[in-house]
């Protein structure tokens, strides 16, 4: 210490100083990048993935559950929140909705069946579907409901087989709707008595959960609900969730266009035309092509529908006729019946007792079946006129021609017709200048008569 008691610097107290100074500022940086490095995480963590909404307002058929299982796939790469899927849908198919609902059950994304809009329905395969999902959701004016299985291919089902499966469909519709706490005396209900419910009606009844009139009001309503999916909880958070729709590809909508019996039926009435123009033409080739691609697309129409055998294979006996028709001369009896097996094959070909949407509307029938009735009675009515009319070339075209005598003769001389001189023969005696009428023709002689004869 020095006599006025200040404190005595060494020579090295300035650089310790310092030294614990810029330790002091360093060390108080690193926290606050930690501070911020750690909020910044925090945030990102809670940050919630996006809302997948998907819809499907059409049958359930092979096309739609792939369609499906291509957005679950994308839902789970984005590890999405929640997966919406709008529902519009008539019913379909047993073995394409069994394989929707094992997606559903599969994915560790939740997934939320939101039937709507308003009008919109989920019927029969489309029930399953709904009790199926983490989430079971209506819009005000929907119905959910009609559940009873139907016989699908070409057939109806005896009582035995008719009662198996309709037990079959009862358990797993009781089965899916128990396993996510809803009403499975009602959802049995939906199979063996098709019974169905407005959407107020589901929710007293505890088929589905909420009502939501829009998809905004359903995100906001299934904010911070938390639900069991695969063993695990897990809290929504959709409130501020980004919304990403996505839309069928042109692909999905162009086998889901395929699979309406309207077009399948249309495809293969052009099917049948093509082929019946290139086997009356041969060579031809574009009626062919064009032809083969509609009944091998109308085929594969066919598979994912209620279709007949017997009705098919009436119309593909239509097609025989018609072919035969341009091939044996019979007057127009090949066609007629071809056109009966044409409206039989038709009115067969979806059987009555499916959905209506299964079935071909009438108007198409009606339609394809004049078009077809009227080409092909046209085409044999000019056919039998071509037979019965007069020849007009060849050796019987002369039959009925009239001409003039070229010299007076009796029994054999010349005479012009049409244009050209021919031997003649004529029991009656001609002067020259005298009209005949030709009836009949052996070889290069012409036999005729006198016209007043004739007349």
């Amino acid at each position: 210490m020095s006599p006025f008691g200040t404190a005595t610097r060494s020579p090295g107290g300035c650089a310790v100083s310092s030294g614990r100074r810029r330790c002091f500022l360093r060390s108080l940086s690193l926290l606050l990048l930690l501070a911020v490095t750690w909020g910044a995480g925090g945030s990102l963590a809670d940050d919630p993935g996006p809302v997948i909404v998907a819809t499907i307002a059409s049958s359930i058929n092979p096309v739609t559950a792939d369609f499906l299982s291509s957005v679950i796939e994308r839902a789970e790469k984005e590890t999405a929140t929640l997966l919406v899927v709008e529902l519009d849908t008539p019913g379909g198919l047993d073995t394409a909705m069994r394989q929707m609902v094992q997606e559903i059950i599969r994915t560790p994304v939740p997934v939320a069946v939101y039937v709507s809009p308003s009008g919109a329905r989920a019927a029969s395969a489309g029930v399953l579907i709904t009790l199926a999902a983490d989430i079971a959701a209506m819009a005000p004016g929907t119905n959910i409901g009609a559940a009873h299985p139907v016989g699908m291919g070409g057939g109806g089902m005896d009582n035995t087989m008719a009662k198996k499966v309709e037990n079959d469909a009862a358990a797993y519709a009781r089965s899916l709707a128990e396993k996510k706490g809803r009403n499975g005396e009602w959802a049995e209900m939906a199979v063996r008595e098709s019974a169905s419910l407005t959407e107020t009606d589901a929710k007293k009844k505890n088929v589905i959960d909420l009502i939501a009139p829009s998809l905004s009001a359903l995100l906001t309503a299934v904010d911070g609900r938390v639900i069991e999916k695969n063993g695990k909880t897990i809290t929504l958070r959709t409130k501020d969730a980004s919304v990403t729709r996505i839309p069928m590809g042109l692909r999905h909508r162009v086998l889901s266009a395929l699979a309406d019996p309207n077009i399948a039926y249309i495809l293969m009435m052009i099917g049948i035309y093509g082929i019946f123009f290139e086997l009356s033409n041969p060579g031809a080739v574009f009626p062919g092509v064009v032809g083969g691609i509609a009944l091998i697309l109308g085929f594969y129409s066919l598979q994912t529908l209620s279709a007949s055998y017997a009705g098919f294979l009436l119309i593909a006996l239509a097609l025989i006729l018609f072919i035969l028709e341009i091939k044996i001369a019979s007057h127009g009896a090949l066609t007629i019946g071809g056109i009966i097996s044409l409206v039989l094959g038709s009115l067969m070909l979806f059987r009555s007792s499916v959905d209506p949407y299964l079935r071909i509307s009438w108007g198409v029938i009606l339609a394809m079946v004049g078009i077809s009735a009227a080409f092909f009675g046209t085409v044999v009515t000019l056919a039998v006129r071509s037979q019965l009319r007069k020849p007009e070339t060849g050796p019987e075209g002369l039959i009925g021609e009239t001409g003039e005598a070229m010299g007076d003769f009796t029994g054999k001389g010349k005479v012009f017709v049409v244009g050209e001189l021919w031997d003649a023969e004529c029991p009656f005696p001609l002067r020259k200048g005298d009209k005949v009428t030709v009836v009949q023709r052996k070889e290069m002689t012409l036999v005729v008569k006198p016209q007043e004869m004739s007349r």
